[in-house]
């Protein structure tokens, strides 16, 4: 009788609390695996140690860090940027997730997004064009060997891996510079781009480790594959597109290469006042089940704090002063939810049912009912479009968008959790971050009219102010519930964003008033 009065969804939650989940699949992935960007938002060390321990307790047995200017390379010192761990500090984090059984995989880029590398002087000859730093030109071989030899010789001496990840995605300069333009003309880009990447391989392979490789580009110029040693381990990344985004996806099937799979957390168009919550737990839901049919031998979560497009500032001239990223993300902490879904994922053969699991979650760590934690997952994943150029990038107004955040941020505001208040309190400042961001837009917009008169500026003056009051209480949340995670400067900057178009709009406004 109990279970007749139970809801179809009950009764999911029930099975889901005290079977299917707790069953191994017989397919399960032998490298499960985190990917940790540390290109912003850099970790303090305790914290990606406390990160590393929970990855463990989910039945992740692999990390990937893509250290960017965070490793102290002692033979290019000038790549360390100002966040560099220390040599003890790396050692002993592999030490430490030796200990745990975690595989400490190192990725450092050798042909794209190596901005951080190629914007000093002393690399300026490899530059694939002296404008955007993105990408190393293939055409400088010697400069290029002895450069990425001197970086894999170090990772491989500090980190007990078998593999170095090499990278190599997103070369959108291919055959950019004369001389690879040329070579381009006379055999192609696929050679271009699998010369390069064999010579990277040839060095990794070298120092007794394996290379591990994005797959994009590979899938779009399937030729490269003939150039490229057979140990090479190819990651095909798919945020919820179809196979065949990049290329032909059966002719990387039929290379006879392993491949493992990545699935995404925080990717475009994700940016500091937007998550695609419902794009990522379809993603996890999808691409999962579909690459161990395929027998993937591998699955990866990937992070991105940032696009990793960056936009250059001149001093004076070319001359260099800066290079800033584009596009931000909202920070690791208020992630765990995902981490979770894509752990649990990994456990069964199933298909993530979304609902469920959410609900789930939301019982185990803040003690919700199934109608809160509906409740509380309807909120998150309400209207999430973009805002480009005061137009929404969806179906609704801009003013009903910013209805929808304000009813979202009320909603997460009225639930209380009764455990994990940290944790949920991600989620109130996610919504609030939004709904100001929202509100700004909305009386961008309403300046930019063609009708709009100076005798609305008072109006419009009094609710900048008052946002920008809003948004500096925010800042406070902010910091104080990521100071233990991250480095004061950059929870300062990301503060500062939230803040600059605001004050830009109130100060301009404001003037000669």
């Amino acid at each position: 009788m109990f279970l007749k009065k139970l809801s179809v969804l009950s009764i999911l939650v029930f099975l889901y609390c005290t079977v299917s989940y707790a069953q191994q699949t017989k397919n399960e992935f032998p490298v499960r695996g985190f990917h940790l960007d540390l290109r912003i938002q850099v970790m303090k060390m305790p914290s990606i140690k406390k990160l590393v321990l929970k990855l463990k307790q989910g039945g992740i047995n692999t990390l990937i860090i893509e250290y960017e200017a965070t490793y102290p390379y002692a033979s290019h010192p000038l790549i360390a940027n100002r966040y560099a761990y220390t040599k003890a500090e790396i050692k002993d984090l592999v030490a430490y997730c030796n200990q745990l059984g975690i595989d400490l995989i190192p990725l450092q880029q050798s042909f794209g997004h190596v901005e951080y590398i190629l914007r000093h002087n002393r690399y300026s000859q490899q530059r694939e064009d002296q404008q955007d730093l993105s990408q190393v030109c293939p055409s400088q071989e010697e400069l290029n060997k002895k450069l990425f030899t001197d970086l894999f010789t170090e990772l491989a001496a500090s980190h007990t891996s078998k593999y170095i990840h090499i990278g190599g995605d997103e070369t959108h300069l291919l055959g950019h510079c004369p001389i690879c333009r040329a070579r381009v003309e006379k055999d192609g880009i696929a050679k271009l781009y699998g010369e390069h990447i064999k010579l990277m391989c040839d060095i990794v392979i070298k120092l007794g480790k394996i290379p591990v490789l994005w797959a994009d580009i590979a899938l779009k110029y399937p030729d490269a594959l003939q150039y490229l040693p057979k140990q090479v381990i190819f990651v095909d990344w798919n945020y919820g597109w179809g196979m065949d985004k990049f290329g032909d996806h059966e002719k990387l099937m039929k290379s006879g290469f392993e491949i493992w799979g990545a699935a995404s957390l925080r990717s475009s168009p994700d940016n500091y006042n937007l998550t695609l919550w419902q794009k990522h737990f379809e993603n996890i839901r999808d691409f999962l089940p579909a690459a161990r049919k395929l027998g993937y031998k591998g699955m990866i979560l990937t992070s991105w704090s940032t696009s990793g497009v960056y936009d250059r500032v001149n001093e004076s001239g070319e001359d260099l002063m800066d290079l800033y990223p584009i596009r931000r993300v909202y920070p690791l902490t208020a992630f765990n939810l995902l981490i979770d879904a894509f752990t649990q994922s990994l456990k069964t053969e199933q298909p993530l049912n979304i609902e469920v699991f959410v609900i789930h979650y939301c019982n185990v760590n803040y003690g919700f009912n199934q109608a809160q934690a509906i409740i509380f997952w309807n909120a998150l994943k309400a209207a999430p479009y973009e805002v480009i150029n005061g137009k929404v990038k969806g179906p609704i107004s801009l003013t009903q968008l910013v209805d929808s955040a304000a009813a979202s941020a009320k909603t997460i505001h009225s639930l209380k959790p009764l455990k994990n208040k940290d944790e949920y309190a991600q989620y109130s400042l996610m919504a609030d971050t939004r709904l100001q961001y929202l509100t700004y837009q909305h009386l961008e917009a309403t300046v930019n009219a063609a009708d709009f008169k100076e005798a609305g500026l008072l109006l419009i003056k009094h609710q900048l102010a008052v946002l920008l009051d809003e948004i500096k209480a925010t800042n406070l949340r902010y910091t104080a519930l990521n100071q233990d995670t991250f480095y004061p400067s950059e929870l300062a900057l990301d503060n500062q964003l939230r803040l600059v178009k605001v004050q830009l709009l109130y100060d301009r406004l404001s003037k000669n008033r």
